[in-house]
């Protein structure tokens, strides 16, 4: 009998500890992926484990550790991953534009509607060239880049298939911030990139207000809070993103989202073109503006949202002030 008990209290005993490695292996499988993805990688100092995502902080930080964080963060890249960064303008999640899994995860984590296009970004001017096709002159496309402004050209042969696929047209960045061109330079391809926020949500200007999405992150890279103190805007403002430009055909544009420099475009444009009179008009949710270039008139289309009317009323303001506007319909 005590043989029996004995043997009986033996498997339970073995029993039990299977099952709670098998509990302990689950709940850690998470941080184990995560770690598969970074290739293994020793933590960079200020950084910390949050579910899947690694959290590096480059605000107030020695060069060793901005470089350690670079190679951290382009080693998830390179590995199929998706990472959180700040650009000049807001947070942004973003995937090797070659990496179909990367892309896929960006519009699973945010829930995007798949009909909605990804930004690419490239660290030089000159690389713009490659990936699409600049119908603008190079001086305008240097004045332009880098900074807060998207520009939409027809797509060159090159890009994924797998990127935006059965639309013509691709917008190219390049954020006005060193650590992001030197993390486009260290991964030696363009970034797909979009906000780091829910669809639907408000922009992000720190790590904090997308904690949603760290789960979801092999890396966050924590640059602080984005401020545009010297930009003259509010808080919502401020979180307008970049402004998007369709530059895709000859002797027009269009501004498909007026973002937080819009009225910087329209000067750096207007100026590029000498372009001497502009005529307004406030149509049903739209502006249209229409500008004299090359002796030829063409129009440009600005989106009207009535939550951000102060914003289009400065845009109008410097239409009026510095480029002779004639007449505005209401």
């Amino acid at each position: 009998m005590r043989t029996e008990f004995d043997v009986r209290y033996f498997f339970l005993l073995c029993s039990s500890k299977l099952l709670l490695m098998r509990l302990l292996l689950a709940s850690c499988s998470g941080g184990l992926v995560g770690l598969r993805r970074l290739g293994g990688l020793p933590r960079v100092a200020g950084s910390s484990l949050l579910g899947m995502a690694r959290v590096l902080s480059i605000e107030n930080v020695d060069q060793k550790t901005l470089e350690e964080v670079l190679q951290e963060t382009s080693a998830a890249l390179r590995g199929g991953g998706v990472v959180a960064i700040p650009t000049d303008t807001i947070y942004g999640v973003a995937s090797l534009v070659s990496s179909n899994e990367g892309i896929e995860r960006i519009y699973e984590m945010k829930g995007r509607l798949r009909d909605k296009p990804l930004a690419i970004c490239v660290s030089e001017v000159e690389q713009v060239y490659r990936w699409a096709k600049v119908t603008v002159p190079s001086s305008l496309l240097s004045s332009l880049l880098p900074g807060p402004v998207t520009t939409v050209f027809e797509r060159g042969g090159d890009l994924n298939p797998a990127l935006n696929p059965g639309l013509p047209l691709v917008g190219l960045r390049i954020p006005d911030s060193s650590f992001f061109r030197c993390l486009v330079e260290q991964c030696g391809c363009p970034l797909a990139l979009t906000s780091a926020n829910l669809s639907h949500s408000s922009s992000t200007l720190s790590v904090q207000e997308f904690r949603e999405l760290w789960s979801s992150l092999d890396v966050v890279v924590d640059g602080g809070v984005i401020s545009h103190g010297g930009r003259g805007g509010e808080e919502e403002a401020s979180r307008l993103g970049s402004t998007v430009v369709d530059l895709s055909h000859t002797g027009s544009f269009s501004i498909i989202r007026p973002g937080m420099c819009v009225g910087t475009f329209m000067r750096t444009f207007v100026h590029s073109y000498n372009t001497k009179q502009l005529q307004c008009n406030l149509v049903t949710n739209t502006v249209k503006a229409k500008y004299l270039l090359n002796n030829t008139n063409s129009t440009i289309t600005i989106p009207f949202n009535m939550n951000i009317l102060m914003h289009y009323q400065q845009t109008v303001k410097l239409l009026r002030d510095e480029y002779h506007l004639k007449e505005i319909v209401i």
